[in-house]
């Protein structure tokens, strides 16, 4: 059974969708400043990038951390570099675990506010632990601290995405990905750039427009209390933020879990019942992707879940056989391309679940104890 949705999202009656729907202009937009940036950008991360020893931390809290998460694997795989993806909120309360003092270390810091009290803390903390240390700083707030504070570092380099990115939501969505996708470009200008990433942009514009009117759910309007999302490799970082957005969005109404598929035998599927929603995003890399339809296969199989529903670049017999979605046709992409389509239907189904709900987005804490830039966090010196 397709999942292929025929109306369009209608007027703008929330920040939260007003920050889906302008991603693909907004990713357009800041690569192209990417471009113009790009002499000083070579001028910093040139010199930093010829010793074969540097580090490269991508960090950030929350679903900024996801991005690290998404795009380390292949970043990793096409630079040859030594990327790892370390959230914040471990840097500040483990900095031995992750910093070495005689380790070269560039510091990438994903950040919407720049206001988070563990995303200053571990700037400084690396500035304090290492000894041949840097920083990158992509956010999208030029007001906040880690934007100011990098103008007069002399081992920094802030890049500042559009403004609009800049979410009122509570969730970021505009923001995530604005910032996942200047990275790329950053590390990656000759496969991630203006010109190329339009067929992203193109295809995931489809996406929003081919939505329903948020009076139809994505995967289906039936009566989930768990979902679960699946993906392998750095579509598990995907999963990890779509559950996120579920639990962000519904303030933890509808119950959300992630995994890769073929961890998620090993305990987790127990999880399953007959309220529970499984969505597999599957890869594009036609090894990896074996595994994620052999669990497709066998959670049909099980018939345990309420549904399971693949979300697939391309027609396979194997995924036609139950719900599913195809992405709109275009080129053939890569999974850190693909992460972004994955993305836009997870955004939405969060979005749909949580007026379904009747929560309202852009403030889902009713409560006011989860909040936009999170507060509460006492920030203890290091005396290391």
């Amino acid at each position: 059974m397709s999942e292929t949705q025929s109306a369009c999202l209608s007027g703008t009656s929330t920040w939260t969708e007003k920050e889906i729907r302008q991603q693909p202009a907004s990713w357009i937009q800041s690569l192209k400043n990417i471009g113009h940036q790009r002499s000083n950008i070579d001028a910093f991360l040139a010199p930093l990038l010829q010793n074969t020893s540097l580090k490269i931390i991508l960090t950030g809290a929350g679903t900024s951390a996801f991005i690290g998460d998404i795009i380390t694997p292949w970043l990793s795989r096409h630079t040859g570099k030594n990327f790892v993806a370390v959230p914040t909120t471990d840097l500040v309360t483990n900095p031995v675990d992750y910093l070495t003092e005689q380790e070269p270390t560039l510091l990438v810091s994903f950040a919407r506010s720049g206001n988070s009290p563990e995303s200053v803390a571990a700037v400084d903390l690396v500035n304090q632990v290492v000894k041949d240390c840097y920083h990158l700083i992509i956010t999208c707030n030029e007001a906040g601290s880690l934007y100011q504070n990098a103008a007069t570092s002399g081992n920094s380099l802030a890049l500042l995405m559009p403004p609009e990115t800049h979410d009122r939501g509570f969730a970021m969505t505009s923001s995530i990905t604005t910032m996942m996708a200047s990275c790329l470009a950053v590390f990656a200008p000759d496969v991630i750039n203006s010109a190329t990433f339009q067929d992203v942009a193109e295809r995931c514009e489809q996406i929003i427009t081919s939505q329903c009117d948020l009076s139809e759910s994505v995967f289906g309007d039936l009566p989930f209390k768990r979902v679960v999302y699946l993906g392998s490799g750095g579509l598990q970082g995907v999963a990890r933020e779509s559950a996120l957005k579920v639990l962000e969005l519904t303030a933890g109404k509808l119950a959300a879990f992630y995994d890769s598929p073929t961890g998620f035998r090993h305990g987790p599927k127990s999880l399953v019942n007959n309220e529970t929603l499984v969505v597999v995003f599957v890869s594009s890399h036609p090894y990896t992707r074996q595994y994620d339809l052999d669990l497709l296969a066998e959670l049909r199989r099980d018939q345990q879940a309420l549904r399971v529903v693949a979300i697939c670049a391309s027609p396979c017999p194997e995924v036609e056989t139950g719900p599913h979605i195809w992405l709109p046709p275009s080129r053939d992409f890569i999974d850190v391309e693909q992460a972004f389509c994955f993305l836009m239907y997870a955004q939405i189904f969060a979005l749909t679940e949580s007026i379904k709900a009747g929560i309202t987005p852009d403030t889902p804490s009713a409560s006011g104890t989860v909040n936009r830039v999170v507060k509460g966090v006492i920030i203890h010196p290091w005396k290391g």
